[in-house]
């Protein structure tokens, strides 16, 4: 029974093992009552721990494949479960036939696998995926970006962006104030496409000095953003009596907007201000951002790679 390791794969390698040992039970490479190598011998191969082997065994044990015999060893089960081949069991076939007929044809096992490399990382990103800790300024991030670019727009978490398959066919893109915490979270190899945020102080001056004895209204669920704007507005002259601050996460923050000249919001909140009022979004992104975003979407629309 052959078996590999890749140490570099996201799959745990005891889930590795185990996948194999099914694998090699289905296909018949390993019979009912066969012995299995030892923890320790197969410890010593991969250079592993012996618990990680252990824990592929207990697992295989479990699910009625092996069989543990004191003072014997392991075997396979005299009866093992019978059924189809699970699709990642079935892939790991697919792969076996295909490097014994590449091995067949004298193509060695690391120009195999540099084959392998390079035709999966040719598959082109089908979405953007907005990699962001806080889940408001992530919303807002995406409907941005949503808004002016022509693939899917997804989200997550850092927690989230860790998790095996996230990743897959996606365009990460980051705020600047993130761009450390997204790339330690992140795979090494994963490029990220880090946006130049738009400058709330900048797109402002151009409604600036407010007018005096008007009510402004300040409203968004991202609290740097009503943060930004009341210091802002404050700053030009506002009396802070005329300002609204309404933070969109709270039941009731809706109340009093219709009142206002104005409501500064992001643009999420524009969409569910009250009826009748004056909305003044303003983007978090930059327009060369989204410029540069479609840029990459016309390369993939091309067939040129990233």
């Amino acid at each position: 029974m052959r078996l590999w390791i890749n140490r570099r794969s996201e799959v745990p390698i005891r889930e590795q093992l185990a996948t194999q040992i099914r694998q090699a039970v289905l296909s018949g490479d390993l019979t009912p009552e066969e012995r299995l190598p030892s923890t320790r011998e197969l410890a010593r191969r991969f250079d592993v721990h012996p618990n990680t082997v252990s824990a592929a065994y207990l697992l295989l044990e479990r699910e009625g494949w092996l069989e543990a015999r004191r003072g014997s060893g392991v075997f396979v089960h005299r009866q093992p479960p019978a059924g189809t081949l699970s699709p990642e069991v079935a892939v790991y076939r697919l792969i076996e036939k295909m490097a014994a007929e590449a091995a067949a044809l004298g193509a060695a096992a690391e120009a195999v696998r540099a084959v392998m490399r390079r035709w999966l990382d040719s598959r082109p990103p089908t979405r953007w995926l907005v990699v962001e800790p806080d889940a408001e300024l992530r919303g807002i991030v995406q409907r941005e970006l949503a808004g002016a670019l022509k693939l899917p727009v997804d989200g997550c978490s850092l927690e989230e962006c860790r998790v095996p398959g996230a990743l897959d066919a996606a365009m990460a893109v980051a705020m600047p104030s993130r761009e450390r915490l997204v790339r330690e979270a992140l795979p090494p190899a994963a490029h990220l496409y880090v946006a130049q945020a738009s400058s709330i102080s900048f797109s402002l001056a151009q409604y600036l000095p407010a007018p005096q004895m008007s009510l402004v209204g300040v409203a968004s669920g991202w609290p740097d953003f009503l943060k930004i704007a009341a210091t802002m507005l404050t700053a030009a002259g506002l009396p802070a009596e005329a300002l609204l601050l309404r933070d969109a996460t709270r039941r009731g923050w809706q109340r009093g907007l219709s009142e206002t000249a104005a409501v500064i919001c992001d643009v999420v909140t524009a969409s569910r201000l009250p009826a009748g009022c004056r909305a003044i979004p303003f983007r978090l992104v930059s327009e060369a951002t989204l410029a540069r975003l479609r840029q990459e979407e016309a390369r993939l629309a091309a067939g040129e790679a990233l």
